[in-house]
């Protein structure tokens, strides 16, 4: 018999369907492999065709020999498949064909999404909070959870009236949000589980979750006085301290001497402390002069300033020398915020047990811009936000003046601080930028204010991402790591 009467009389690809059904979730934009792992595969793709492949039963029967997708509309809800194939029909006679596979989608929600669009159903929770009176270390740390894609696995964010809550479809999820925070900010938590239901044949439990963090209450500019016995531990430090920083240790430094210690989470919670006063509490002051003494640890310049009260210049001859850590950038006529120990009343008995008049009258803890406040420059820039849900109560009008006060004290955190805004991601604000760079150029020729406060921390356009950019390059890395792990396959089937 001649190739094309073998054709006509036998069919090499029956038994192998022409018509395949497979599922595929709209939420998600995943493919159902089964019998219940769902993939994430894009139109035309290899996973797409290695998915569409698995789905033919008879297929093993025969040699493949080519695979390719032939164009459908991608609203169609149909993918078609043109096979190659080559089976031995008689003795050393090999008969190839050529023929289409459609497969038509169906749409089916996955497990995940089903758990998504009920309400109330989470596996694990984590529950934020910080004993504090403002909301700067949030914020902060939604900017670390936004920069590291921490919250890809949340199910739910739901912001309180202390906190966040974080809510999860497997434990395992909670548990890397809680390595996470241990190591961004010093916490201590406790777990605590409720059971949900119990199989008594299969002695298989339902459990839920509750994973309660508490962060240190100490923040950035926080005037701390140390216990006597962890002081020693430090290399007897003096006990009244200033924060500079807080990672997943504390950074405090003594303004007289230059010293730093770190306080790690273990050595905190054994030996607790509150804060003497907090970034509410500083006063502004005028500075007179700068001497500096000679000592530079890092940034930090050890220097007498001559500072009088904002309040009291120009009224009265209330002046004060303090030691201070701000040599470096204080110069005569700037501003600058401290503590005024003289005026302030502590309720703290590590504080009592110090000896008054061996303390300053002030400590410096940072530089300040007035003037440049004054003008209600609208910014260049912007941060993002994560997609939160509040309490059903909502806030009362004093709660929202103090949720607006936070939110500009962090902002002026990121600008007056490099070291502070180099974790964060900072995006530019086009329209805000075209409207206001004429009225920026034109004030900085005609308003001398300018010219006090040259040294104003302003962030470059090298430090502002573009959204794009953000996207770009979580695509890059997606196809480089589909890439690998196609030369991975590849590999494998040469072995």
């Amino acid at each position: 018999m001649c190739v094309n009467c073998i054709r006509n009389e036998v069919d090499i690809t029956e038994g192998i369907p022409k018509q395949v059904h497979i599922h595929f979730c709209r939420n998600c934009e995943r493919y159902l492999q089964p019998p219940g792992i769902w993939v994430v595969a894009e139109l035309e793709s290899r996973e797409l065709l290695t998915l569409c492949l698995k789905k033919l039963k008879g297929l093993s029967k025969v040699r493949l020999v080519d695979a390719g997708f032939i164009w459908t509309e991608p609203h169609s809800r149909r993918i078609k498949v043109k096979l190659t194939i080559q089976k031995e029909v008689f003795a050393n006679t090999i008969l190839q064909q050529v023929f289409e596979v459609e497969y038509v989608v169906g749409t089916q929600q996955c497990d995940d999404c089903t758990r998504l669009a009920a309400q109330n159903t989470w596996k694990a929770s984590v529950q934020v909070r910080q004993k504090v009176e403002h909301k700067r270390t949030f914020l902060f740390l939604e900017q670390l959870i936004l920069r590291h894609n921490a919250h890809k696995d949340t199910t739910n964010i739901r912001e309180t009236k202390d906190g966040i809550d974080f809510y999860y479809g497997h434990r395992g999820h909670a548990i890397k949000m809680l390595e996470f925070l241990n190591a961004v900010v010093p916490i201590k938590y406790k777990t605590s589980e409720q059971l949900i239901s119990t199989d008594i044949h299969t002695s298989v439990s339902n459990y839920k979750f509750t994973y309660s963090v508490e962060i240190v209450p100490v923040c950035k500019d926080d005037l701390v006085c140390l216990p006597r016995k962890v002081a020693n531990s430090l290399g007897n430090l003096t006990p009244l301290l200033l924060c500079t920083r807080v990672g997943n240790t504390i950074h405090l430094v003594d303004p007289n001497t230059l010293n730093s210690a770190d306080i790690n989470t273990t050595v905190y919670w054994r030996s607790p402390f509150l804060p003497l006063a907090s970034a509410k509490g500083l006063t502004e002051y005028y500075v007179l002069d700068v001497e500096p003494l000679g000592p530079v640890k890092g940034r930090q310049v050890l220097a007498d300033v001559h500072v009088a009260r904002m309040s009291d210049f120009g009224h009265n001859d209330n002046e004060f020398i303090a030691r201070s850590h701000l040599g470096a950038v204080l110069n005569p006529g700037d501003t600058v915020l401290g503590y005024d120990l003289s005026h302030s009343n502590y309720n703290n008995d590590e504080f009592d047990k110090l000896d008054r008049r061996s303390l300053p009258d002030v400590i410096l803890v940072r530089k300040s811009y007035p003037q440049r406040r004054k003008k209600n420059k609208q910014r260049t820039w912007k941060l993002q936000q994560l997609g939160k849900e509040v309490d059903d109560m909502l806030p009362r009008k004093q709660d929202v003046a103090r949720i607006e006060n936070d939110m500009e004290m962090f902002m002026r955190d990121i600008e007056e601080d490099p070291e502070f805004r180099s974790n964060i991601n900072i995006f530019k604000s086009q329209s805000e930028a075209r409207q206001q760079q004429p009225a920026v150029d034109h004030g900085a020729m005609t308003d001398s204010s300018d010219i006090e406060e040259e040294d104003f921390p302003e962030i470059s356009l090298e430090e502002m991402l573009d959204e794009m950019q953000i996207n770009q390059d979580t695509s890059d890395q997606q196809q480089q790591q589909q890439q690998q792990q196609h030369q991975d396959e590849d590999d494998v089937m040469m072995m």
